[in-house]
């Protein structure tokens, strides 16, 4: 599947914007953080489907959960 640049974008700001490192986003989306690395420092699109999943309900969750 590919992430779009929105999604992209928006991983990037919210990992910002909690002040994550990579090691604690792969702990809180489930993707590893070699994956993470690629698709932040790179901006690979092309991922598997269930990265895509796990990437696109943590933008959800986060984007959704009062905090």
């Amino acid at each position: 599947m590919k992430l779009s640049n929105q999604q992209i974008t928006a991983i990037k700001r919210k990992r910002g914007e909690l002040n994550l490192t990579t090691s604690k986003l792969a702990d809180e989306t489930g993707v590893s953080r070699y994956t993470l690395s690629d698709i932040i420092n790179r901006n690979k699109r092309n991922v598997q489907q269930k990265t895509f999943l796990k990437l696109n309900n943590w933008l959800i969750e986060q984007y959704t959960t009062l905090k």
